[in-house]
């Protein structure tokens, strides 16, 4: 900041012409003339202070904040340029449908009633029938006012657009001071006697070194800093005053100095005046002579010390070189098991692939087998309604034949192959599901076909929720599922699809930290093509009992009872071919090993 001022004070010298070059900018017929400043005959430093723009807050604004302009106009303005409302000259004048104009702010204050009427005729208004008069502005912009300086002497009269031209030029007009820190105001004529007489932080020049700084800054240089300024000697000397700058090198040669013997290092602790040290160096010669002598012995047995402990290190050395290489192996070791991991890794990703090949191959493979189910349910149609027969001819034969043991045999054999047909159909069932819903990395992707049957069976109350299949967060890892309430639950029965997150036993919950810490992330997706999920997030809370190890099948569910809004579910993309999708994250970032 003082180096600031320091760069806007060597303008100061110039300030009184620049003020006079701007004072005399007027032509002929009285009206003001800016004069560009590069004319003026000013140093560098003062142009870029002239030419630096007053800040904007010094201005006063050219729009009023509220209503219209209150500038002392001329001539009394004509009713029409008038608004309906203050009365006030049209700020950014608005007509309405009415044809009566107002002040934008007037009209908006108008427009932000409950029901607004104009109050010139009582007439409604509407928003979208007002629009601006652009016409009326114009006119207004070129009606003659006094400058808003009158009351400071100014008699300037000039069009209203040009108030703020103006006022950046009007020497009448209340500035702050130029050099920042002052916090004064004066017109902008008067700024040449302020920054000559008044102003505290007006340049001056040091009458000691000649350096220049600011007025409020001169005490304390004089005091602290200044080079040239005298100063007593500390030590009360023969000396009556010494330059600051030479204060350094008259401590060495002070009579009255408290000095330390040079020898202090060896152990001679003499402290006295410098007009006594050199007889104490003469009469202690010998002495010092001995304790060097007792200090070189000292520093020769600790050189041998050293020179032992260097001797025992080295012996170690060879150790520490033999554990260095046991280190390098362990590492290129270590590196070797993470490059063996990496093709685990690979080889897990492959398989994983195959799984989904596999998955879809089971998947045609129970489309046809679903066929062979209504075939077989045929089939047992037909057998029974052929044992119905048999069952008759033997009633009305009363014995048996051949043809009927035949028959009997091949239903037993139809029988035989209807058993077998289930037995495999629960089979391929139950591997079908186990390779669809076998998830390991804490993400469920949920598909629930036939929506609009669950919910109605929702709203009948026939079956309120449904549960997914569970997933995990890893192979050792929690075991989880998702409730849905398609007709929603709680607050959220009857308006929402209420969705909850519930957590299951597990094989390998005591290998695992309880409570349940992971964020979770609940999702519905959008199938369309600009994919806005809809989803919700939470920490769990280590205080509830859903987050505690499940001692029961599964805890009570924790969630969102108002997940989304039934109208914002079926408006939009979320259900497709009667089927939506809900998918469940749980972080598993930080899960530790079990």
């Amino acid at each position: 900041m003082e180096k600031r001022l320091l760069e806007n004070g060597v303008a100061l010298a110039n300030v009184t012409n620049l003020i006079h070059v701007m004072s005399a900018g007027r032509n002929a017929d009285g009206r003001e003339l800016q004069i560009p400043l590069q004319q003026c005959s000013l140093s560098p430093a003062a142009l870029s202070l002239a030419q630096r723009p007053w800040p904007s807050d010094h201005v006063a604004g050219f729009l009023p904040q509220h209503g219209g302009f209150r500038d002392h106009f001329v001539a009394t303005p004509e009713p029409k340029y008038c608004c309906e409302a203050c009365r006030l000259v049209l700020c950014n004048p608005r007509q309405t449908e009415c044809g009566h104009r107002f002040c934008e702010t007037c009209i908006s204050e108008q427009l932000s009633k409950p029901t607004p009427v104009c109050p010139a005729d009582m007439e409604p208004l509407f928003k979208d029938k007002v629009f601006r008069d652009v016409c009326c502005h114009r006119e207004i912009m070129t009606l003659k006012v006094y400058c808003r300086s009158e009351k400071n002497g100014c008699k300037e009269q000039i069009r209203l657009q040009q108030v703020m031209d103006h006022l950046n030029v009007c020497l009448y007009f209340e500035v702050p001071c130029p050099l920042g820190k002052c916090k004064e105001k004066m017109m902008r004529k008067d700024i040449s006697e302020h920054l000559s007489r008044k102003c505290k932080h007006r340049e001056t020049t040091c009458e000691f070194c000649m350096q220049k700084m600011a007025m409020t800054e001169l005490q304390k240089h004089k005091e602290t800093v200044c080079p040239s300024f005298p100063v007593a000697c500390p030590n009360h000397c023969t000396f009556p005053s010494i330059l600051r700058s030479e204060l350094t090198s008259h401590q060495h040669e002070c009579p009255k100095a408290q000095v330390t013997c040079s020898f202090i290092r060896f152990g001679c602790n003499f402290k006295g005046l410098n007009q006594d040290m050199r007889d104490h160096e003469s009469s202690f010669a010998s002495e010092h002579l001995r304790l060097m002598a007792t200090r070189n012995t000292t520093l020769e047995a600790k050189v041998e010390d050293v020179k032992g402990e260097l001797l025992e290190r080295y012996k170690v050395l060879p150790g520490l070189s033999s554990r260095l290489s046991e280190t390098l192996s362990q590492y290129e070791e270590m590196r070797e098991k993470n490059r063996q991991l990496d093709q685990k890794l690979n080889t897990m990703q492959e398989l994983m692939s195959s799984h989904s090949e596999k998955l879809l191959e089971m998947e045609l493979e129970l489309r046809s087998l679903r066929t062979v189910r209504e075939e077989v349910e045929t089939l047992r149609g037909t057998v029974e309604s052929i044992r119905s027969r048999v069952a008759t001819l033997e009633g009305g034969r009363g014995g048996s034949n051949p043809a009927t043991h035949t028959l009997e045999t091949q239903l037993s054999r139809h029988d035989d192959m209807l058993s077998v047909h289930e037995i495999r159909l629960a089979d391929m069932d139950l591997r079908f599901q186990v390779l669809e819903t076998a998830s390991f990395n804490g993400t469920l992707i949920w598909k629930i076909r036939d929506y609009k049957r669950r919910k109605q069976e929702a709203v009948a109350s026939k079956t309120l929720s449904l549960y997914s299949q569970p997933f995990y967060t890893g192979y050792f890892g929690y075991k989880m599922c998702a409730r849905v309430y398609l007709n929603g639950d709680g607050m959220g029965k009857g308006t929402h699809l209420s969705l909850f997150f519930v957590v299951m036993r597990g094989e390998y919950d005591a290998l695992l930290p309880w409570p349940f810490k992971q964020k979770v992330t609940l999702m519905l997706m959008d199938q369309g093509p600009a994919r806005k999920h809809l989803g919700d997030a939470f920490k769990p809370d280590p205080n509830s009992s859903s987050f505690r190890r499940p001692t029961a099948e599964m805890n009570i569910a924790s969630g969102c009872p108002l997940f989304v809004a039934q109208t914002v579910l079926e408006i939009g993309t979320y259900i497709k071919d009667d089927t939506i999708f809900i998918k469940v994250t749980v972080d598993t970032s930080d899960l530790p090993d079990p």
